[in-house]
C-alpha cells in the first residue's frame, strides 16, 4: 500500500463488522477498499466496498465541501433503494484516536462492483453487450426520476459493472431532489455530458437549476459513445466539443451522428440531444424506446435487503450549494485498481482523459505533482488553462496564482477588500468573466463563488490580459500577467514591469511558478 491513496487503511483493519482487504480505488479525498464481513448478519453480504471519507479530520474550511458531498450521497442512498442504483448497506464512523488520519472518518459500506463502464470502454470500445447495458442504465435513470431525483453527473465513470455483468448507477455526490420541475445542484459538471443550456446557466445562492432532461442529454451522449466509440459533437478535446454544443444550441451547427450508429438508436440519440430541454424525449418514453432498440425486457429486481439500519453519521451540510468537483470513477472515486489507462485521449473521440487518470497526477506534464497543489483542483486548473490560446497562460501559472491569492481556500472571504473565493474575485469584475460563452449576466454575482466558477473565470481573464502586456517588457511575462490580474495591464505597461506595490506578490507568484512547473518545461 503506497501513500498515493487519499485515505490509507492498512490491510486487516476492522471497522464495525468489516475487515479491510485489498485497495480498490482512490480520489482526491476518499478511498475505497474491498472488505469482508466478520459478523453473522445473514442480511449483509460476505464482501463489500468500504468508501472512507475523512470527514472528521482536518480544518473546518477544508472539510466543508467534502461533508456536503458525503451528506448528499448518504441522503440519496438512505431514501432510495432501487435495483439499478448501487446499494449502500450501512454507514459507520471510525473511532480511533490512535490513527489521526482515520479518526472520525465516515465509512460508506457499498455493494461490491467488479469495474466501471469507463474502464470497459477503454479496454473494449463498442462492446457487443453495449445495447443491453444502455437499457439498464436508462432503467436506473427512470428509477431516479420517478423518485424525484436528478443524477446530475451521468457518464461512463459513474456506471458500475457488477459480477454478473449488469450495470448500476453510482456516485450521487451531484444528485439533487426535485422541487417541482427543478432541482439545485453544484456549479460543476463534466462538459461532454452537460446540456448546452447549463453551460451558460446563472448560478444562484443554492447552486444551478437542473432538470431531469439534463440526464436525458447525458444519456444520449453516453449511448453514442458506447455504440460508436465517438462523441456526437465534433472536436478532439472536451473544450472543443463543448464549444460545438454551444453552436448547436444556437442553431449555427447541426448534429453529425456517426454513420456507425445503428438505425434503431439514431432517433433515440437525436431525441435525447434535442437543442432545448422542452424538445427532449421524456424519461418513461425514452425507457420504452431504449428497451425496444436493445431487444431487452425490464430486468428482474435484485433481492431486497432489509431497511437501511446503519448509524447515520453527524455531518454538517454546507449552506452554499456550490461544491468542489470530485471526478468519479466507480464509487465516486477517481482510479479503479487494475484499470489500464495511460491518461491520453486516443483518436476517434474516445472517453476523455479526465475519466482515465488519477486526479493526483492529472496534467503532470504541465503541472508538477507532489508540490502541494490539491489533487481535487488539478483537472479544473489544467482544463481551464487549456481553454486559453495564449501560451503564457499555463496550468502552473494558474496554480501559482491560486496559491498566492488564497492558499487554495475555496471559502476565502475578505469583505474589507470585497474579494471572495479561491481566486479572490471582486463581484463586479467576476461578472465579466463568469460565463464561458462570453455573455455578461445582468445581475452582479454574489458570493460565495465556487472553484468551478472562479478558476475558469481566472483563466479567461488572464487570457484577455496576456496579449495586452507590452511584448517589449523584459522579465517573465507570466509574472507580469499575474501582476496585471492584481492591478491592470495598463499599470504594468506604464511601470515597464511590475509596479513597486506588487513586487512581493509577483515574487511569491514567481516562486510557486517555478515550484509547480515540471522540469524541462518553460
Amino acid at each position: 500500500m503506497t501513500g498515493a491513496y487519499a485515505v490509507t487503511v492498512p490491510k486487516g483493519y476492522r471497522v464495525g463488522s468489516w475487515e479491510v482487504r485489498e485497495p480498490i480505488a482512490t480520489g482526491a479525498f476518499g478511498s475505497v477498499y474491498e472488505a469482508r464481513s466478520t459478523g453473522a448478519d445473514e442480511d449483509l453480504p460476505k464482501s463489500a466496498a468500504l468508501k472512507f471519507l475523512p470527514t472528521g479530520t482536518g480544518t473546518p474550511r477544508q472539510l466543508t465541501h467534502l461533508r456536503e458531498l458525503a451528506e448528499r450521497e448518504i441522503e440519496l442512498h438512505r431514501r432510495l433503494r432501487r435495483p439499478r442504483l448501487i446499494r449502500m448497506y450501512e454507514t459507520l464512523t471510525v473511532d480511533d484516536p490512535g490513527r489521526p488520519g482515520l479518526d472520525g472518518a465516515t465509512v460508506l459500506v457499498l455493494e461490491r462492483a467488479e469495474g466501471s463502464l469507463a474502464a470497459l470502454l477503454a479496454r473494449s470500445p463498442r462492446p457487443p453487450h453495449g445495447p443491453a447495458l444502455l437499457a439498464q442504465i436508462c432503467e436506473g435513470l427512470a428509477q431516479l426520476h420517478r423518485a424525484g431525483w436528478v443524477h446530475g453527473d451521468l457518464k461512463p465513470a459513474n456506471v458500475l459493472l457488477m459480477k454478473d455483468g449488469s450495470a448500476r448507477l453510482a456516485d450521487f455526490n451531484m444528485a439533487a431532489e426535485l422541487e417541482g420541475t427543478h432541482a439545485y445542484t453544484a456549479a460543476f459538471a463534466t462538459p461532454d455530458y452537460t446540456p448546452p443550456e447549463l453551460l451558460w446557466a446563472e448560478i444562484g445562492e443554492r447552486g444551478r437549476q437542473i432538470r431531469p432532461s439534463a440526464d436525458v442529454w447525458a444519456f444520449g451522449v453516453l449511448a453514442h459513445l458506447v455504440l460508436t466509440d465517438t462523441f456526437p459533437l465534433p472536436g478532439g478535446t472536451p473544450t472543443t466539443r463543448r464549444d460545438a454544443a454551444v453552436r448547436y444550441a444556437r442553431g449555427t451547427d447541426e448534429l453529425r451522428l456517426s454513420p456507425q450508429l445503428p438505425d434503431a438508436w439514431r432517433e433515440i440519440v437525436r431525441n435525447c440531444l434535442a437543442r432545448t430541454h422542452t424538445e427532449r424525449i421524456s424519461g418513461e418514453t425514452l425507457l420504452r424506446q431504449v428497451e425496444a432498440a436493445a431487444g431487452t425486457g425490464r430486468s428482474p429486481r435484485p433481492p431486497r435487503l432489509r431497511a437501511w439500519r446503519g448509524r447515520r453519521p453527524r455531518l454538517v451540510l454546507a449552506a452554499a450549494a456550490a461544491t468542489v468537483a470530485v471526478s468519479a470513477l466507480a464509487y465516486g472515486i477517481t482510479a479503479w485498481a487494475g484499470d489500464s489507462a495511460d491518461g491520453t485521449e486516443e483518436g476517434g473521440g474516445r472517453a476523455p482523459a479526465t475519466e482515465k487518470v488519477v486526479q493526483a497526477s492529472y496534467g503532470d506534464g504541465e503541472l508538477r505533482t507532489g508540490k502541494g497543489v490539491p489533487a481535487v483542483y488539478r483537472p479544473l486548473i489544467v482544463d481551464s488553462a487549456h481553454e486559453c490560446v495564449q501560451e503564457d497562460v499555463t496550468p502552473a501559472l494558474l496554480a501559482a496564482m491560486l496559491k498566492v491569492e488564497s492558499d487554495f481556500d475555496p471559502d476565502l472571504s475578505d469583505p474589507a477588500a470585497n474579494e471572495y473565493g479561491i481566486a479572490r474575485w471582486t463581484p463586479r469584475v467576476l461578472r465579466w468573466w463568469i460565463r464561458s460563452d462570453g455573455t455578461t449576466p445582468k445581475a452582479i454575482p454574489e458570493p460565495p463563488f465556487s472553484p468551478a466558477e472562479s478558476i475558469p473565470a481566472m483563466s479567461r481573464y488572464l487570457c484577455w490580459i496576456a496579449p495586452r502586456i507590452d511584448a517589449k517588457l523584459t522579465g517573465d511575462h507570466r509574472v507580469l500577467i499575474a501582476a496585471a490580474y492584481r492591478t491592470s495591464f495598463e499599470k504594468v505597461n506604464d511601470a515597464a514591469g511590475v509596479p513597486p506595490k506588487y513586487h512581493d506578490y509577483a515574487a511569491r507568484v514567481a516562486h510557486y511558478l517555478k515550484e509547480y512547473t515540471p522540469p524541462g518545461k518553460k
